[in-house]
């Protein structure tokens, strides 16, 4: 299917219209954060499905019950689709968490208003690139990936579902009020001090023991095994898993896999072009 039959233009950026249809997203406008929400912000294929299973084991104090017995589009919903319109969003007691894949300045007047806390997730885009290639095989509601080269030069543009990769950072890092950062990279070198830091931002300080234990659960293999996190519950006419899982490899660096030397090098040049003047020291760099 073509682009306009696949998604829809929203504030600048293209989304999925199966899963983000006219109702959700002005649900979305005028939804109302509370000071004690927890967001977790991301560009698709930067690890959100991680972070949906770590912040309610935090949240928990290490209780498993959410992880095993909900979905993670239940227990930490993205605001922007439209299964949030059916869960009753404001009647959930505090803390709340939540998920978007927005950019800053799509978020609703609340939350300027409040400030929830935030998490901001973030991957090697070389890596998103390639997990992003291999989710668009797999489903069903997002454009053909194929020739590899040109959804390549659509990613580096902003032609792509959520818009640039460049610009969804440099929103976020524009504006660190409340706003916890944290790479890929650095949970697969050492998810028990991911976990550990991340506590301590949600104020939530854990024991060792019950780090370690919620460090050991969200492992990748782990992670993969379970089905209320692992989308084995999507219709295959939705996520074909046959084509592609949905929790691949979940490693760094698999772009060397993916990448041709003469697309890593233009992949390069279109970086450093748009990233010269952002001053953050990013874990793959």
């Amino acid at each position: 299917m073509a682009e306009a039959d696949l998604y829809t233009m929203y504030k600048g950026v293209l989304v999925p219209t199966l899963i983000h249809p006219p109702q959700s997203l002005r649900r979305y406008e005028t939804f109302a954060f509370r000071p004690d929400d927890v967001l977790i912000v991301t560009y698709p294929k930067s690890g959100t499905t991680w972070m949906q299973e770590i912040v309610p084991l935090i949240m928990s104090g290490g209780d498993p019950a959410s992880v095993e017995t909900l979905h993670n589009w239940d227990r930490v919903p993205w605001l922007e689709e439209g299964r949030s319109c059916s869960l009753n969003l404001d009647d959930r007691p505090s803390p709340r968490m939540f998920t978007t894949h927005f950019l800053h300045h799509m978020m609703p007047p609340s939350f300027f208003e409040v400030r929830p806390k935030v998490i901001y997730v973030m991957r090697n885009p070389k890596d998103v690139f390639t997990s992003a290639f291999h989710y668009h095989r797999m489903a069903s509601f997002l454009v053909d990936p194929e020739p590899q080269s040109d959804f390549l030069h659509k990613f580096l543009h902003g032609k792509v579902m959520f818009g640039s990769w460049f610009e969804h950072i440099k929103s976020w890092l524009n504006d660190r009020e409340r706003i916890f950062y944290i790479s890929y990279e650095e949970m697969i070198k050492d998810l028990g001090d991911s976990v550990a830091r991340i506590a301590l931002f949600l104020e939530k300080p854990l024991d060792k023991g019950v780090i370690k234990k919620i460090a050991e659960r969200c492992g990748f293999d782990n992670m993969k095994k379970n089905n209320m996190s692992n989308y084995s519950a999507v219709p295959q006419e939705i996520m074909d898993c046959t084509k592609s899982e949905f929790l691949r490899k979940g490693i760094a660096g698999d772009w060397k896999n993916q990448l041709t030397a003469a697309e890593a090098e233009y992949f390069d040049a279109v970086y450093e072009d748009n990233m010269k003047d952002v001053d953050y020291k990013f874990a793959w760099a």
